[in-house]
């Protein structure tokens, strides 16, 4: 026969982490994940993850690429903004067929995706380009 026992589980906040008290009163750590998804792709798979979410939103770079390493910190403060919208990093030069889901001609260039559709993309190094495609893709 196999004993299951369910555990009184109590949260106690501190910063990032929360702490389970076990019975008998010693605590484990409980980290709490956001839901927040941000990837850069290892492999050639934009097309399945545009397919596979809702609102996708991409930045194209490549590692040479200056305006593409300024950005990136701030696509990824986006992406722990933006709960709801898969944030992912596409390196342009490994990835011919992510590419071509945007017409990609200048780096760093940022596409959003809706339902599976390219909605709009823009090619800047300016935060506040990125936020009105950000604005744009979760309007409609």
């Amino acid at each position: 026969m196999l004993l299951v026992r369910v555990l009184l589980l109590t949260y106690q906040p501190t910063n990032n982490i929360n702490f389970i008290r076990k019975e008998g009163g010693s605590f484990l750590p409980f980290f709490k994940y956001t839901l927040h998804m941000l990837q850069e792709l290892d492999n050639d798979s934009l097309q399945e993850i545009v397919e596979s979410n809702d609102t996708v939103l991409v930045q194209f770079s490549a590692s040479w690429c200056g305006n593409c390493r300024i950005m990136k910190p701030k696509f990824k403060k986006l992406s722990t903004e933006n709960e709801n919208i898969s944030f992912v990093i596409v390196d342009a030069e490994k990835f011919p067929e992510s590419r071509k889901l945007a017409n990609v001609n200048n780096l760093p260039t940022f596409a959003a995706f809706k339902n599976g559709q390219l909605v709009n993309q823009v090619q800047t190094n300016k935060i506040d380009g990125l936020i009105d495609l950000l604005n744009e893709v979760t309007s409609n």
